[in-house]
């Protein structure tokens, strides 16, 4: 049985990210994966300067940064037409990227390779039990699995689905037709009509290729998909006429990936001697763009805050680890996390008198903003 103080579980962004935290700390620890380098995977594809700020915080910007695309302007489009040029400090870089460039700082023999089987918690040590029969005797257990369920089912933690497809991501990397690049360095197009379910299209730079990020709200067999996976320039500018005249003609250059999300959370999570980040506490909806926050801020308040103070006292109790769950920040992330994905749908989707109000007070005030900010730069730049 290998002994540890802290047994992390799933190699993803938020198991990752807290073994590489607690290797810079000099704490005792091991994670276990069953993929030694991390696959392709469809999920966060930008950190915005908010998640960035709380990566610098806890000294990891230098991990992710250099292997990250910056784009320091974002176009936003309306009906046609280029309404705002913001200033921002963002990042593209794949999922599995930026994950990987936190595994490239764990130690090999801090990481291993296997299943998690069964995890038995108590209030002083925990025991992980891995498909292969070996066993890791641990203070902590951090379950980092993100939606996979059967661990936490297996220790008595349910999950409740808030929203059943809260929304459907899609994501395919496109270029110009007939030209270099784009006109823009990175654009953010909403959707023309109030009536669609649509939030917003997103274009963003990573690396040489431009990457979309598409956010809708259809159910998971809406025939609409698959129109769009067979002809998706046509679809969009069915779906976005206005798009024609900022884009003109492009090309799919990679394969178009799908992913519905469910809105969860979880409850019977007080336990002793486990503790859950990430997804594995509670999802988020990406169209709302929450997710990374929540992952940063759950990761560095854990490592940073509590769990050195967890390791100077004895034992692991519950009231310990409700401490972290506790945590004003930790609780207001999640709870922005929570009403902006449910205002962003109801915004978009909800068919009542004062929700169709607010969409067309949206698409109203935020043309308006965007061609008053246009005006003023062209002022600026004349005199």
């Amino acid at each position: 049985m290998r002994q540890t103080d802290i047994a992390i579980v799933g190699g993803g962004l938020a198991g990752s990210m807290a073994a590489t935290m607690l290797q810079r700390a000099g704490r005792d620890f091991v994670i276990v994966d069953p993929d030694p380098i991390y696959p392709w995977d469809f999920r966060c594809e930008k950190l915005d300067s908010s998640q960035v700020g709380v990566l610098r915080r806890a000294g990891l910007a230098d991990v992710v940064l250099p292997s990250a695309t910056l784009f320091d302007q974002l176009w936003i489009a309306r009906l046609g037409r280029f309404v705002q040029k913001r200033a921002n400090e963002q990042y593209g870089i794949f999922y599995d990227a930026l994950v990987n460039r936190f595994r490239a700082e764990i130690p090999p023999a801090r990481f291993l390779v296997g299943k998690v089987a069964s995890i038995t918690t108590s209030s002083d040590r925990q025991t992980v039990t891995l498909s292969d029969g070996s066993e890791i005797s641990a203070r902590l257990v951090v379950l980092a699995t993100g939606p996979n369920h059967a661990l936490r089912k297996s220790l008595g933690i349910e999950r409740h689905v808030l929203s059943a497809c809260h929304s459907i991501s899609i994501g395919f990397d496109m270029k110009p037709a007939g030209k270099a690049k784009f006109d823009f360095p990175a654009l953010t197009y909403f959707p023309d009509r109030p009536s669609d379910p649509i939030a917003y299209l997103t274009l963003f730079p990573i690396g040489d290729a431009m990457r979309a990020n598409l956010f809708v709200y259809y159910e998971a067999r809406d025939p609409w998909l698959a129109k769009f996976r067979e002809a998706p320039q046509a679809v969009s500018f069915a779906a976005m006429p206005g798009l024609r005249p900022i884009l003109d003609d492009f090309e799919i250059t990679s394969a178009i990936k799908v992913r519905p999300v469910d809105l969860y959370d979880t409850s019977g999570y007080r336990q002793a001697g486990v503790v859950l980040v990430g997804d594995a506490f509670s999802s988020s909806c990406p169209a709302a763009g929450t997710g990374a926050n929540k992952v940063v801020v759950d990761v560095d308040r854990l490592c940073s805050t509590y769990i050195p103070r967890w390791l100077s006292t004895e034992g692991m109790g519950a009231e310990k680890i409700g401490a972290f769950y506790d945590d004003p920040e930790k609780r207001a992330s999640d709870e922005q996390s929570l009403a902006k994905a449910n205002w962003l749908r109801s915004v978009s989707m909800s068919r009542t008198v004062r929700w169709r109000a607010r969409r067309l007070l949206k698409l109203v005030s935020g043309y308006g903003r965007g061609a008053l900010d246009l005006a003023k730069e062209r002022m600026r730049v004349r005199s």
